[in-house]
């Protein structure tokens, strides 16, 4: 069997990683002449490393990453604490696999490397999937330029603007949530006494909150901050802003994260839109995955996880099933729920993390704070289907 992928990123390496496992050929088409120093921090919780786990490139990673000691939340402008739990041995213990904090760049970096080290030539470059046909007996990938390449499956897992989702089913309406994203990484050699905690740190406040973590054994400080706005409403992980900018979104906030904010030589700035939950993700010998397939919010810090499940399924049903279209089907059928759950999930965090009276604040946060003192359990308990989910169980 052979299954052409569309796009590099994290869903389609460990795609291409989980089919070459099975015993299955993959090839993996990019667009990007190369796969570069891309993005900013990423969570790969214990659902996601249990898959690495299984393909022997947990230690890699965690060699590279950052394991948080804690998860941590606080207010925003005081930096009160609403809680501190154990984390580091704690998702060990609880969730049967640790949570590492990562850079995107050394992320695609661990799976490219393990890709090739088993087939060298498993990523073509510079190949950008215009569409697709397919029979009983193949499908046909058509690439920009005219080239046409012949394989028995085709996965698109190229993302949020996937050109074989647009194929399969149409163009897009998505709807922005009124939510502006910023991301910046910062040397943590920069920050001295002000340096974010070694945790996974939410911090909330009216109309917006961030999240900051160490990445790159700790050398690195990551910020991702959403702030409800609508003057800016542009779906690119490429487009700059300035500090400036930033720091008048988070201008009356803790000085760790008006430090931050200074520091950073880079900040980026992207529109958050949403999209409901596809119908289908299958037409007969194409499926999506990742993102083309369950777009989602941030707020559960989830996306790639996603992504890193759908891989190993699909994998170990295309191995499982002699027909194609049935094993993908099967496919579906097992993610369906759950990643519509965790769609669902993180569209609601958003409101969680944005409280703007003081009563509402006192409502949500306060519960935290309590449970943080007398029920701390109570908070790893909520993440357990989360988190405790073994897809290769």
């Amino acid at each position: 069997m052979k299954v052409i992928i569309s796009g590099a990123g994290i869903g389609g390496l460990t795609a291409a990683l989980c089919l070459l496992h099975n015993g299955i050929d993959a090839t993996v088409l990019e667009r990007a002449p190369e796969l570069g120093e891309i993005g900013a921090g990423i969570q790969v919780p214990p659902n996601a490393m249990k898959v690495f786990e299984a393909l022997g490139l947990d230690g890699a990673l965690a060699e590279i990453g950052f394991r948080p000691e804690a998860i941590e939340a606080r207010m925003g402008r005081s930096g009160l604490s609403l809680f501190n739990i154990p984390l580091a041995d704690a998702a060990v213990t609880r969730w049967g696999a640790p949570y590492l904090h990562i850079h995107r760049a050394d992320y695609i970096a661990v799976l490219e490397a393990a890709l090739l080290a088993q087939k060298p030539d498993a990523i073509r470059f510079g190949a950008d999937v215009a569409g697709y046909t397919q029979d009983a007996d193949a499908v046909r990938v058509q690439l920009t330029g005219g080239t046409e390449l012949v394989a028995d499956a085709l996965v698109g897992g190229d993302g949020i603007h996937s050109t074989v989702r647009e194929v399969m089913l149409g163009s897009e309406q998505p709807s922005f949530t009124g939510n502006v994203a910023w991301r910046a990484v910062v040397s943590m050699n920069k920050l001295g006494a002000l340096a974010p905690h070694p945790t996974a740190c939410a911090w909330m406040g009216a109309g917006k909150h961030c999240v900051t973590y160490r990445l790159r054994r700790g050398t690195l400080a990551n910020f991702v901050g959403v702030v409800e706005r609508d003057d800016w409403t542009t779906e690119s992980w490429t487009e700059r802003g300035t500090a400036q900018q930033a720091l008048a979104d988070f201008a009356d906030w803790h000085p760790t994260i008006t430090r931050i904010l200074s520091e950073a030589s880079e900040l980026y700035r992207w529109a958050l839109f949403d999209r409901q939950p596809l119908k289908s993700w299958v037409d007969g010998r194409v499926a999506l995955l990742g993102d083309a397939a369950h777009p989602m919010l941030p707020f559960m810090a989830q996306g790639a996880a996603m992504a890193v499940e759908d891989a190993f399924v699909l994998a170990h049903q295309l191995a499982s099933e002699q027909s194609v279209s049935n094993a993908l089907q099967s496919y579906q059928q097992a993610r369906f729920a759950r990643t519509a759950k965790v769609q669902a999930g993180s569209r609601a965090n958003a409101k969680t993390f944005h409280k703007r009276t003081r009563l509402s604040q006192l409502a949500t946060y306060g519960p935290m704070w309590l449970a943080g003192k007398i029920a701390p359990t109570a908070i790893h308990a909520r993440q357990d289907a989360l988190y405790g989910h073994d897809v290769t169980a």
